[in-house]
């Protein structure tokens, strides 16, 4: 087995008669909208989809960029990138603001209509002289055209972004609709490596709506209470391809061997049966 991957985890997992909250990170949450059927593998069942390979140059550019913007938290003054777009902000200062950057710890809510706790990390977080907060998230890539946020799979940046600010209005802090996607594009017109990469910087604007969050909290709660999984999302690369192995796997057991492999069905009748279940499961926990 990869050290990466455990595929039969039996840590974290919802139980529906545990009266003790659970928590729930952004990223399940955004698990949840994209599939939740293997939201409902992982969450209740313990079976996680298998992880990519993390992206260590990112990493650095995000682990850099914080660096940077301390030394002006701590000296509470602009950044040249902010007056370069002419943003009266400075980085903010707060005890928490560490913890809040960390994974597994983050911004943290407890949601009591649905008896979870919520939580986020950040990358970085703004203020006004009215204290008003802004949320931040790096991004970093290496692509010829300008950057932007227009991509139909940007949807989940911008999803990000609101939980985030939800989360933190949630914790009595007065939050800007707008928040700020710092996006480092790494240049591909050098003449030489040169053992560096350059980046040209953009900050994009955001205009966040967080009305969702909430709605989508306590659909997730009744899929972890389903009984039964959830049907598989038509959409969903990872139920399309346990479908398509099963499928194939099915049809490879020798007649022989048929009466010892009843159990095995395959995924894609599944999904045709339970087509209209699963519409009818969805408008329940929207």
């Amino acid at each position: 087995m990869s050290k990466y991957y455990n595929p039969g985890r039996s840590r974290n997992i919802f139980k529906a008669e545990s009266e003790e909250p659970f928590k729930l990170s952004r990223s399940k949450i955004e698990l949840f909208l994209n599939c939740p059927r293997c939201f409902y593998l992982d969450r209740r069942l313990g079976i996680g989809r298998p992880p990519g390979f993390p992206f260590s140059l990112n990493s650095a550019v995000d682990l850099l960029l914080k660096k940077e913007f301390d030394l002006h938290r701590v000296a509470k003054d602009i950044h040249p990138l902010m007056k370069t777009y002419g943003l009266d902000l400075i980085p903010f200062s707060h005890p928490m603001i560490d913890e809040w950057r960390e994974n597994f710890k983050g911004v943290q809510y407890f949601y009591k209509p649905a008896n979870l706790i919520l939580t986020g990390a950040v990358d970085d977080i703004w203020v006004d002289k009215k204290e008003v907060l802004y949320i931040v998230d790096y991004k970093a890539t290496s692509k010829d055209e300008e950057v932007s946020l227009d991509a139909d799979w940007q949807v989940g940046y911008k999803n990000q972004m609101e939980f985030y600010q939800w989360l933190m209005r949630q914790n009595g802090f007065e939050v800007s609709d707008t928040g700020y996607f710092v996006y480092c594009n790494g240049r591909r017109d050098a003449e030489a490596f040169d053992a560096k990469l350059e980046f040209n910087i953009k900050i994009i604007p955001y205009k966040g709506n967080d009305a969702w969050v909430e709605k989508t909290i306590l659909a997730a709660k009744k899929c972890l209470m389903l009984e039964e999984i959830p049907a598989a999302d038509l959409e969903c690369d990872y139920c399309n391809y346990r479908e398509a192995a099963n499928e194939k796997e099915t049809a490879q057991i020798p007649r022989t061997g048929r009466s010892k492999t009843k159990t095995i069905i395959s995924e894609k009748n599944k999904v045709k049966k339970s087509k209209l279940k699963k519409i009818k499961i969805q408008s329940q926990l929207i």
